[in-house]
């Protein structure tokens, strides 16, 4: 069975976007350490998994993108969750709009690769209650932005157990988390 890993950007507030879905914030920590991580992470996934809002963002993004990042993301299965897409023009896309929990878990036991959670806050406090997701893995950016829209939801109380962490040059620290036992 699949293991679920929610793999996210966050600033030190704890933001996911800023105002207006501002996301420039992600080039500030940009490089070749994150870039190898993101390597690393897309070759180990059997999928990808997003809510309807990031799978916009990177469906406009991505298939027009070059390079071994774009080469990984375009080719990987990607799962999305939508109450109102009915079709999908990024390849290797299944749109599922019902029984969250339960299809986030046929997907699991279906794959033998691990599945990323990209972006997607709402979908993730969805599966959160659920005890869906396996790890946590965020990579903590250096800035305050004031305001935008949180990573974590409020909903229900989750401890967690520190697995890894480590810095990049550009001052990010990732941390990986899975839910204490």
């Amino acid at each position: 069975m699949a293991k679920l890993i929610m793999w996210n950007l966050m600033t030190l507030d704890g933001l996911i976007e800023g105002e207006n879905r501002d996301l420039s914030w992600h080039l500030d920590v940009w490089g070749e350490e994150l870039e190898r991580l993101s390597i690393e992470q897309l070759k180990s996934a059997g999928g990808l998994m997003f809510g309807r809002v990031t799978y916009e963002l990177m469906a406009n993004y991505w298939p027009n993108a070059t390079g071994e990042v774009a080469d990984l993301m375009n080719a990987l299965p990607k799962y999305v969750f939508s109450r109102t897409l009915t079709k999908s023009n990024w390849n290797n896309t299944q749109l599922f709009g019902t029984d969250v929990p339960g299809t986030v878990s046929k997907l699991k036991r279906e794959s033998t690769k691990e599945i990323f959670l990209f972006g997607s806050a709402d979908l993730a406090a969805s599966l959160i209650p659920h005890r869906l997701i396996d790890e946590f893995r965020i990579a903590v950016n250096p800035i305050v932005l004031g305001g935008g829209a949180p990573l974590f939801k409020p909903g229900e109380r989750v401890r967690l157990k520190l697995l890894d962490s480590r810095s990049h040059s550009t001052g990010i620290v990732i941390l990986r988390y899975e839910p204490a036992k």
